[in-house]
Order: C-alpha cells, then sequence, then structure tokens
C-alpha cells in the first residue's frame, strides 16, 4: 500500500472517530439552546399568566365598583325630591300640632283634621316604600351625624347632651342622613357626655 493510501484510511478513521463526538457535541448544543427557550418561554408564560390574573381581579373589582354605584344611584335617586318633599311633612305637621285640642270643633273641622292626619300617614307611608324614615331621637344622647342642635334647656333630670325636643325631624334614606334633626338638648345634670355643638 502506498503511503497515500495509509492516510487516507487513518484519515477515514480519524473523521469516524470524530463524527460521533461532533454530532455529540451538536446534539448538546441544540439541547442548551432548547433548554434555553424553554426557560424564556417558561418566563413568558408566567408573566403572561400574572398579568392575565391581574386584568380579572382588576375586571372583577372593577364590575363590583359598578354594580355599587349603580345600586346607590338606584337607592339615592330621589334623595333631591324627596328633600323637597319633606317640607310639606313639616308643613302637614305644623297645622296638626296648630289645631286646638278643645272639644269644642265641630264636625267639619273634625273632619278637615281627620283628613290631613290621613294625608300625613300616606306621605310617611309612602317616605317608607322609598327606604325615606324619620328620625325620632327624643330622649337619646345628642350625636353630631345625626342632630342639630338649635338651643340648650336647663333640664336636671337627664344626663346634659340629652335631646330633650326635636323642633324639625330628621329623616334618613336608606342608610344616609337625608336631613338632620333640629333639637333642643338638656345642659346640666349628669354629664353623660360632652356636647359638641358646633360638629
Amino acid at each position: 500500500m502506498s503511503q497515500d493510501h495509509n492516510e487516507d484510511l487513518q484519515q477515514a478513521v480519524n473523521d469516524t472517530n470524530e463524527a460521533p463526538l461532533q454530532k455529540r457535541d451538536e446534539a448538546e448544543t441544540s439541547v442548551d439552546a432548547a433548554e434555553d427557550a424553554l426557560g424564556i418561554a417558561q418566563d413568558e408564560i408566567g408573566k403572561l399568566k400574572d398579568q392575565i390574573l391581574r386584568a380579572m381581579a382588576e375586571t372583577e373589582n372593577t364590575r363590583r365598583r359598578m354594580k355599587k354605584e349603580n345600586d346607590d344611584a338606584q337607592k339615592f335617586a330621589i334623595a333631591g325630591f324627596a328633600k323637597e318633599m319633606l317640607t310639606i311633612a313639616d308643613n302637614f305637621r305644623r297645622a296638626l300640632e296648630a289645631v286646638p285640642k278643645d272639644d269644642s270643633q265641630n264636625d267639619t273641622f273634625k273632619n278637615l283634621v281627620m283628613g290631613v292626619e290621613a294625608t300625613e300617614r300616606q306621605l310617611l307611608s309612602a317616605f317608607e316604600r322609598f327606604g325615606i324614615k324619620k328620625i325620632e331621637p327624643t330622649g337619646q344622647p345628642f350625636d353630631p351625624h345625626y342632630h342639630q342642635v338649635m338651643m340648650e334647656q336647663e333640664d336636671l333630670s337627664v344626663p346634659a347632651g340629652t335631646i330633650l325636643t326635636v323642633l324639625q325631624a330628621g329623616y334618613m334614606i336608606h342608610d344616609r342622613l337625608l336631613r338632620e334633626a333640629m333639637v333642643v338638648v338638656a345642659k346640666g345634670g349628669a354629664l353623660a357626655h360632652k356636647v359638641d355643638t358646633n360638629a
């Protein structure tokens, strides 16, 4: 055999031995690249999942907020109208309180008073159907969130700050104050709590 043939044969053997090593290196490089790509893809999937969860939570919060705003709008839409109607309720009460309490009234006058009383009851009943309720604070402690002090009166039989008289009724609409009650509170007596008439 010639020298060239031996060299070719040796080269073929070397190539044969190097081919699996080269293929193995290429395969390892390919696996490393695939693992890197998989890691990047998994990170991206994690970020997208997080974004989706946040978007879903924000959507749910927005839906709840919109429902509450819609419910409040329905509940309190009549508040302006109701405030105007309170003046009518006040006038019915004033008219009834102005009626003399003697028995010398004729039947026509008594029927008129009964009619005004019936109309007042119907008005208050209509208020209640729409969630409007009268505040009845007589005998209760003064609360600046619901009452407005118009004057103080000496009364040692009750704790200071107790509401003695309601000058103008207060009203609630559902769980909100529609109009505060104008009241007279006691000063003197045992101190229940300090009355802040500036609140």
